[in-house]
């Protein structure tokens, strides 16, 4: 399996996003034409109430899986962090949202603490916020002679 990185964490799973997903959408406004069209009878209502909640179903167990996943990368960095972060870290990543959990994954053992600890102080938010943050950390490397350089 190849590595995971910020640039192709994010991927279609093709029987769900372009399969599933336009299938229930069509066949949810099919649905309301069919209704509108049949004079707005119980029946045509009916039809509409079950694609919606087919759609909302399947949308519903999309969300359920993605929190699962969540779930498990937050355990997976957990121990990441007692084997790699300083004592003192180790204590305040309780005090990290799972959207923030879930970005830091991308960081380095060796750039984790610093990155951390910047999302901690800067109270930075928002799962692209600390991805873009370990993005950038990601591209800097210190040189033998201490400076700092940005690898394009």
């Amino acid at each position: 399996m190849a590595e995971q990185n910020f640039s192709n964490h994010g991927r279609f799973f093709p029987p769900f996003h372009f399969f599933v997903v336009p299938v229930m959408t069509i066949n949810f406004f099919w649905s309301i034409y069919r209704w509108k069209v049949s004079g707005f009878s119980l029946d045509g209502f009916e039809s509409v109430v079950v694609a919606a909640a087919l759609v909302l179903g399947f949308l519903s167990a999309r969300i359920m899986a993605l929190t699962v996943q969540d779930r498990l990368i937050r355990l997976e960095e957990q121990l990441r962090y007692e084997r790699v972060l300083p004592e003192e870290l180790r204590w305040r990543s309780d005090e990290l949202s799972v959207n923030q959990f879930v970005s830091l994954r991308f960081a380095s053992d060796a750039e984790l603490p610093a990155l951390m600890r910047k999302v901690l102080d800067e109270k930075t938010g928002g799962r692209r916020r600390v991805q873009f943050a370990v993005n950038e950390a990601s591209s800097e490397t210190v040189s033998p002679s201490g400076f700092v350089m940005v690898i394009c």
